[in-house]
């Protein structure tokens, strides 16, 4: 019975072992009919190789300083979007993608800044020249403080003429120079640019009637005024005009422009602060009588004169009156500041008065003739000339007189001090150079007006009555 049972037992277990199987087979079997009847792979669809990067070939950017001609070593160069930086040869080795027409960006500390599309096709090397700041002559007087005088140019006689060209009428004012161009306004009202390299000129813009003044250069952009009334701002590149606007009143006034505000006044009294990116008067000052004066800067203040003798001290911010001072008759000129002290001159006081800048009055000088000239300062110095013909130079300290010259001509434009050298025209038209210290004559010009000098670091440029000379050194190298 037992060995039935076991063997009973086993022949169940086998049943089922098969009965298993067969199911699984059965299982296995439905799977695949049910699967794809394909047993390969379907085939990769191939893609095309990325493109090799293109190869970039190496330019060279080679920058000089426009005044001095030398090399500028270390400057930032730009070609579209690869950068590199000038050795001491002022070449920059830049290796770009491609050759064609492309931005260079150049730039470096005390220069101005460079921006302009240059060709690179075929031309694997390219010249720039940037130029230092300190080194131009941007607006009337030379500067802010309108010293008529300028410390960084190295430019003095004897002298050979580089160039001429008539500018087609009276300069009452100078021209000023700013990256190797001159920019002069005649008594016509006729605005021109002119290439300090040649003298060609490069535009012309005329308003009609008449001007007084000298323009400025801000920028990309040439400030105007005129006595029509109208501030112009001029394309520097093509003498487009941009923009206008109208004060409604002469103005003789040359612009002073510091951080995109024109400082002017008008035949009507009015003092404006025009903001030049919004076409629009940030304050206004009524005098209440005509100003011919430019407006000069120092510590915050605005300081300009009136037909009421008086010089006022304005907030460069607001145009509040922070003080007035009054001299012995109209204040025709400009007034300069220096070291703490603003000189006024007066045309009918026929006088030169010296102010502290907080308002004290200081000395005054009578030449006994009208003084339309504006004052020159320049190392404790200060040079007024007068209708009697001479020429003073004072101490700025105390007024008292270093040392005069007499010329036999009325003296009615500004004097101006370039590197130790005093320029000043009178009314018999000729151009004298003084030693600035000793008043001892360096040379003569037999051909100017008003007032004498603008330039750059190469060259000076003296005004005749109707004509521009580009001067320079004779021992300088051509």
């Amino acid at each position: 019975m037992a060995t039935v049972g076991v063997s009973s037992l086993g022949r169940v277990r086998s049943l089922a072992v098969l009965f298993a199987l067969a199911l699984l087979a059965a299982g296995c079997s439905s799977e695949q009919q049910a699967a794809p009847t394909t047993t390969q792979a379907a085939p990769a669809t191939l893609k095309p190789p990325p493109p090799p990067p293109p190869k970039r070939t190496k330019v060279h950017v080679i920058v000089f300083d426009g005044d001095t001609g030398k090399p500028v070593a270390k400057a930032r160069v730009q070609v579209g979007r690869f950068a590199g930086r000038t050795d001491s040869s002022g070449v920059a080795k830049i290796r770009i993608a491609r050759h064609s027409r492309l931005q260079v960006k150049v730039a470096k500390r005390g220069y101005d800044g460079f921006k302009q599309r240059l060709q690179f096709r075929n031309r694997p090397k390219v010249g720039v020249r940037v130029y230092q700041a300190k080194l131009q002559w941007p607006l009337y007087g030379a500067n802010p403080g309108r010293t008529q005088s300028h410390d960084e140019i190295r430019v003095r006689p004897p002298f050979r003429v580089v160039w001429s060209t008539a500018v087609g009428g009276l300069m009452e004012f100078p021209a000023v120079v700013d990256a190797d161009v001159a920019f002069v306004a005649n008594y016509h009202a006729s605005v021109r640019a002119y290439s300090m390299r040649n003298g060609k000129r490069a535009w012309r813009r005329d308003f009609g009637g008449i001007m007084a003044s000298s323009p400025a250069v801000h920028g990309e952009d040439v400030i105007v005024h005129a006595m029509n009334g109208h501030v112009y701002v001029l394309d520097r590149h093509n003498g487009k005009v941009r923009w206008s606007y109208t004060t409604g009143a002469p103005i003789e006034s040359s612009p002073l422009v510091l951080n995109g505000v024109d400082y002017f006044g008008t035949w009507a009294g009015t003092v404006y602060a025009l903001d030049l990116k919004t076409h629009r008067a940030r304050w206004t000052y009524n005098a209440g009588t005509k100003i011919t004066s430019s407006a000069s800067y120092a510590g915050g203040t605005v300081f300009i004169g009136d037909y009421g003798g008086r010089l006022l001290a304005l907030s460069a911010r607001n145009g509040g009156l922070r003080w007035s001072g009054s001299v012995n008759g109209r204040v025709y000129g400009t007034p300069a500041t220096a070291n703490g002290r603003v000189f006024v001159p007066s045309s009918t006081g026929g006088s030169l008065t010296a102010f502290s800048t907080r308002g004290s009055r200081l000395w005054s000088l009578g030449t006994g003739s009208y003084v339309y000239s504006s004052p020159a300062v320049w190392n404790g110095r200060v040079y007024i000339g007068s209708y009697n013909g001479t020429l003073y130079c004072l101490s700025a300290a105390t007024g008292s007189t270093l040392w005069r010259f007499d010329t036999g001509g009325s003296i009615g434009g500004a004097a101006t001090v370039v590197d130790g050298v005093v320029y000043f025209a009178n009314r018999q038209h000729r151009i004298y150079a003084l030693n600035a210290r000793t008043g001892r004559q360096v040379t003569r010009w037999p051909d100017g007006a008003f007032v004498p000098v603008a330039g750059n670091g190469r060259l000076l440029l003296l005004h005749g009555f109707s004509r521009l000379y580009a001067m320079a050194p004779k021992n300088r190298q051509r």
